[in-house]
């Protein structure tokens, strides 16, 4: 399987933001944090965006929040958000995947890994990723 720099940026972002989930943080002061390249992370943000996991403010004040509570914000909506499926074969979904013969089989086991995979993402939460100490101050 593969983890894309997009969906490892996306998820590094929002943890970010759900570290300090009442203050804006501009995409400079996430890309320096993570160390993530500064246009990268911009064409990644906006994919966020659109998928409302994050929302912006322009402006002076402006930045980036969490577009909904980070319990409830999975990493199985972040990979989706911008990858769209999450595991394809030579760049194909899964869904009609068959194979003749001896092969017959194999289709079976690669949509297996995939609701394997989508299953540890969808049961993980970027609450759940974020240090003890973090949430002790989003909590206060």
């Amino acid at each position: 399987m593969h983890i894309s720099a997009k969906a490892d940026y996306a998820a590094r972002a929002l943890l970010e933001l759900a570290r300090e989930p009442d203050r804006p943080l501009t995409c400079e002061a996430i890309a320096s944090s993570q160390q993530i390249p500064f246009r990268f992370l911009k064409s990644v943000v906006g994919e966020l965006r659109r998928a409302g996991l994050v929302r912006s403010q322009r402006g002076c004040e402006g930045g980036y929040w969490l577009g909904r509570p980070a319990d409830e914000i999975t990493l199985l909506d972040v990979a989706r958000a911008v990858d769209g499926e999450l595991l394809t074969l030579r760049g194909e979904p899964l869904d009609g995947l068959d194979y003749p013969g001896p092969a017959g089989g194999l289709p079976g086991v690669w949509r297996r890994i995939e609701a394997d995979a989508a299953a540890v993402l969808g049961g993980t939460t970027l609450t759940a990723l974020l240090p003890a100490q973090a949430d002790r101050k989003g909590a206060a």
